[in-house]
């Protein structure tokens, strides 16, 4: 697919195509384009909200999760409370008093 068939096929997944949809996602997903994937998930779609979670964790795109999970998407937050808690066992953070449910608090922005 180019760059010129793009158009064609986010109409036909905006007219209700099942499948342009997939292969939107399927594209974004492959080429890394969070914006494309973010554009989907914003309007509602649970598969290019997962693919975003997916591609955000890898990054380690802490903003791209909180956005997320501010929006109510359970597995960004998650993924938020996974990272911190990995996080907290690799830099020993309990031997300075911090503990995982403040850390927690932190990433989610929920104090």
């Amino acid at each position: 697919m180019t760059e010129s068939d793009l158009p064609a096929l986010r109409a036909r997944a905006e007219n209700g195509d099942d499948e342009a949809l997939d292969e939107l996602i399927e594209l974004a997903t492959e080429q890394g384009d969070m914006n494309e994937l973010r554009r989907l998930a914003d309007g509602g779609n649970s598969g290019a909200a997962d693919q975003l979670i997916e591609l955000a964790t890898e990054r380690g795109d802490m903003d791209e999760l909180r956005r997320l999970a501010d929006r109510g998407n359970a597995t960004a937050t998650d993924q938020l409370i996974t990272g911190t808690v990995l996080h907290c066992q690799h830099s020993n953070y309990a031997s300075v008093g911090v503990t995982v449910a403040s850390m927690t608090r932190w990433l989610t922005g929920k104090s």
